[in-house]
């Protein structure tokens, strides 16, 4: 079940009112926190420098550019989930075109129902993008934790004389004695010989 609580911002480029007027109603309420609207790709990178946002609905045709290159640099980022509405005649070429790099891609005329079933599926992708970011951030986390250690480490083994495995035993019963992280006792330790 996707999250009920969370609130997206989306940024809808599209040259025609018609379709950012039949938008409206589907992006309004407490699940879409901020809608930006572009008429241009040139107007929506300008935005995406200022901004970052959940989810990109990309309006195929635009005045100055297809849209799908914009899909694809937008689907690069880590965090952005990307829409292109196209023709239906258009729609096997572009889904070929955009579906190694996660762009949903809807044919168009489409109905409201289609576009709120997109919607659901950009949020189950932006979830388990947001999951994906939280694991690699923890693991980032955990690899620099072993850096600091083993730093500290090689402080105790110059600066004491102590083995590898005295130098860990050191730093784990310290941890222990004081309630603290090994990393706390690491940067301590650190401090004290640099």
């Amino acid at each position: 079940m996707i999250n009920e609580g969370r609130a997206y911002d989306v940024l809808v480029v599209s040259a025609s009112e018609k379709m950012n007027e039949a938008l409206k109603p589907l992006l309004s309420g407490g699940r879409y926190r901020k809608v930006s609207f572009a008429l241009s790709v040139a107007t929506a990178n300008r935005l995406m420098l200022e901004n970052t946002y959940d989810f990109i609905i990309i309006n195929s045709p635009l005045p100055d550019d297809f849209g799908t290159k914009l899909a694809i640099d937008a689907s690069a980022g880590k965090s952005t989930v990307c829409m292109e509405l196209v023709k239906t005649e258009l729609y096997d070429d572009i889904c070929a075109k955009v579906s190694d790099y996660g762009v949903f891609v809807l044919p168009k005329p489409t109905s409201g129902a289609t576009v709120t079933l997109g919607l659901k599926w950009m949020s189950s992708a932006r979830e388990k993008l947001r999951k994906l970011e939280k694991k690699t951030m923890t693991i980032e986390e955990k690899m620099e934790e072993i850096r600091i250690v083993n730093r500290a480490k090689w402080l105790l083994i110059e600066n004491l004389n102590m083995t590898e495995p005295d130098a860990h035993r050191y730093i784990e019963k310290q941890a222990m004695d004081t309630s603290s992280t090994k990393r706390e006792i690491a940067e301590n330790i650190i401090k004290t010989y640099i």
